[in-house]
């Protein structure tokens, strides 16, 4: 069974992360307070006990020079017990039933480790952010800059990133998070993180796209595995979306993978044509997720 987390629950996920990723407790404390929330998170009950659990954070996500709503995934964990029984794959599921519910068109998640790569792709994710190899923004300088000024501190964090595209960008809230696990590690240097998107609205995403690009004109058919409504025939022109259910016969069929990294500018010009052409080559980063 899967339920959201109540006040009674919220110590069990707690529990299980500590249990799986084995964080400190002052970690956990910082992120508990700032970031968990019950409505954000599901938990699996197998016989009466929670053994998995996942959590959708809001964030928001600058996408071709527009900003939208996202879900970045957190703290997926499956006690060590209860694995291999198809727990994670039913949060998972439910998850993408709760964006749609919410109208939120993208989901976001950063792999710890390599093999889970593979493991979300099942699920319709595609990598869509490199790792980066140097730091992006020096937190320590920032705090000694302004040692008792955080709104300071955030406005120059934010006045940074909040004119990138392909970015997750941070609210003051977010900040103050981040900032307060850089002190708990001694301001430790962050880089651009590996990480996957999963595109739960393509209707609404292409949408975006066709009014930034109205020039650009495509079809195609687009298959996708776990979400029905994205099934479908789509083309867009003059800056307009429109989408045929019932119509599959166009030149090019994409996967809902694909897409993803399409419509992110994730290596385009590495690809062939038509779409070298249609999708500009972006840089998505995805960073200060309190990894």
């Amino acid at each position: 069974m899967i339920t959201f987390a109540t006040e009674h629950t919220r110590s069990l996920v707690r529990k299980m992360w500590k249990t799986c990723f084995g964080d400190s407790d002052e970690y956990l404390e910082i992120y508990f307070r700032e970031k968990y929330r019950n409505e954000n998170t599901l938990v699996y009950f197998d016989d009466n006990q929670a053994v998995a659990s996942l959590q959708m954070l809001p964030y928001i996500f600058t996408f071709h020079q527009t900003e939208i709503p996202i879900a970045y995934f957190s703290g997926l964990c499956t006690l060590p017990e209860a694995r291999k029984k198809g727990f994670m794959a039913a949060l998972i599921r439910k998850a993408f039933e709760v964006l749609q519910q919410r109208q939120i068109p993208l989901a976001v998640l950063v792999p710890q480790e390599k093999w889970l790569l593979e493991f979300y792709e099942k699920f319709g994710f595609a990598q869509t952010f490199d790792a980066g190899n140097k730091e992006i923004f020096s937190l320590r300088q920032l705090w000694e800059k302004y040692p008792d000024n955080l709104p300071a501190a955030y406005r120059e964090f934010d006045n940074y990133f909040r004119v990138q595209d392909m970015t997750v960008q941070k609210t003051f809230d977010d900040f103050r998070a981040i900032m307060d696990e850089a002190k708990l590690f001694d301001f430790p240097p962050k880089t651009n993180l590996t990480g996957m998107s999963r595109i739960i609205d393509v209707e609404k995403l292409l949408t975006v796209f066709a009014r930034r690009y109205p020039e650009k004109t495509f079809s195609f058919f687009l298959s996708d595995a776990e979400i029905p409504k994205n099934r479908s025939n789509f083309s867009f022109r003059n800056g307009l979306v429109e989408s045929d259910h019932n119509n599959q016969t166009t030149e090019h069929s994409l996967d809902i993978r694909q897409l993803s990294q399409l419509l992110l500018g994730y290596h385009t010009s590495q690809t062939e044509e038509p779409f070298r052409s249609l999708f500009p080559e972006k840089a998505p980063q995805i960073n200060f997720m309190l990894e």
